[in-house]
């Protein structure tokens, strides 16, 4: 096999060798060091980790409990920071931004999915899924229209003015789902998604992710036990000893 059709078969849906290219990077964690403190004692979670991402890749982060899939997940996310290294996106070091900047960067560029969906109760989906763009700065009509288009592409077209606690545990996270995606984020980050559900719902949550990946052209990292749904992905990591190691 050439060069060419090595990366033609490597290349996510769509692009073209340039943008291959130009994808290279997208997201790049550079000695990404972590440690807590427990009853006195260090324990060291991230200990140099170095992961690159391309636009429209999808990874995931797979192993056992407490190996800091969830740490490296959120400092990903922005929510947390570092001990040391950085978070280069399109180049620049977002964890140089003040608390208000970073912030305004998350709300724009991430999306967030969890296994447990944070929804509040007692609004409707379209309400929930309204608030990232409100946030945003967008008025109210025009984060309906958006959170209306995306709970219709989850296949909630029947449940927008229904109160999420009234929901199936399903439609409950495709409403979170449809939450963290309003406002079409370059990233999107889900830690143990399905976690919660049973196999049918699970299932759905699975393909409506990986489709939304592709037609969104998102960068996808999820942190699962699921093997299943790390098998979707284009890439599997775990982390060992603090460092990231591929997964076959």
């Amino acid at each position: 096999m050439d060069n060419s059709e090595s990366l033609e078969k490597s290349r996510p849906p769509g692009q073209t060798g340039r943008q291959q290219v130009q994808a290279a990077n997208w997201i790049s964690a550079k000695d990404l060091v972590k440690s807590f403190r427990n009853g006195g004692v260090s324990i060291d979670v991230l200990k140099g980790v170095q992961l690159d991402l391309s636009i429209g890749e999808s990874v995931a982060i797979v192993g056992a409990s407490g190996i800091g899939k969830s740490t490296l997940l959120h400092i990903l996310g922005t929510l947390d920071r570092p001990d040391s290294g950085n978070l280069q996106f399109k180049g620049e070091d977002v964890f140089q931004y003040n608390d208000v900047k970073l912030a305004q960067f998350r709300n724009k560029t991430i999306g967030f999915v969890f296994q447990f969906h944070h929804l509040l109760p007692e609004f409707s989906a379209l309400e929930n899924a309204m608030m990232p763009a409100l946030i945003s700065g967008l008025s109210k009509p025009e984060a309906a229209a958006a959170a209306e288009e995306i709970l219709i592409r989850v296949r909630l077209q029947d449940r927008l003015h229904h109160r999420v606690g009234k929901l199936s545990g399903g439609e409950q996270q495709r409403v979170a789902l449809a939450r963290a995606l309003v406002l079409k984020p370059a990233i999107l980050l889900a830690d143990e998604p399905t976690g919660n559900l049973d196999n049918t719902n699970s299932d759905q949550v699975h393909q409506l992710i990986m489709e939304l990946n592709q037609e969104l052209s998102m960068t996808l990292v999820v942190v699962t036990h699921n093997m299943e749904l790390a098998s979707y992905m284009s890439r599997r990591v775990t982390i060992t000893a603090g460092q990231l190691k591929h997964v076959k």
